[in-house]
């Protein structure tokens, strides 16, 4: 069994920083994706940034050039630095991992969520 904690979230004024952190712990063997998303009130769960196991980034268009997603593989941890945050980048963060936790087999696992608002 594998699970995520996240933490970072919290409330910051236009132009802020937040650092988000996902730790898995439990049953890893490796782990390939990592990523974030977010989920607004009112919208449909977006994808914000992944990277994979070689360090390949994706970013969606709203954030590129303010956020950034890292990797940390010792520590079984990914990172979202949030950058001039706006006040629409105020959603529900998820992190998830594609983990796994034998040579043939993978987990797809979600963190519960941390809450980041933009707002004066």
């Amino acid at each position: 069994q594998v699970q995520l904690v996240e933490s970072g979230g919290g409330l910051v004024q236009p132009g802020g920083s937040l650092r988000l952190s996902c730790a898995a712990s439990g049953s890893i063997f490796s782990i390939e994706d990592m990523g974030w998303y977010c989920q607004a009130p009112g919208k449909e769960r977006e994808l914000v940034a992944r990277i994979t196991s070689d360090g390949i980034t994706y970013y969606v268009n709203s954030v590129k050039g303010r956020f950034t997603i890292s990797r940390d593989n010792a520590k079984n941890t990914v990172y979202l630095q949030m950058n001039s945050l706006k006040p629409e980048d105020t959603a529900l963060y998820s992190c998830y991992m594609v983990v796994r936790t034998t040579r043939v087999t993978y987990v797809e696992v979600w963190g519960q969520g941390t809450l980041v608002t933009v707002s004066s």
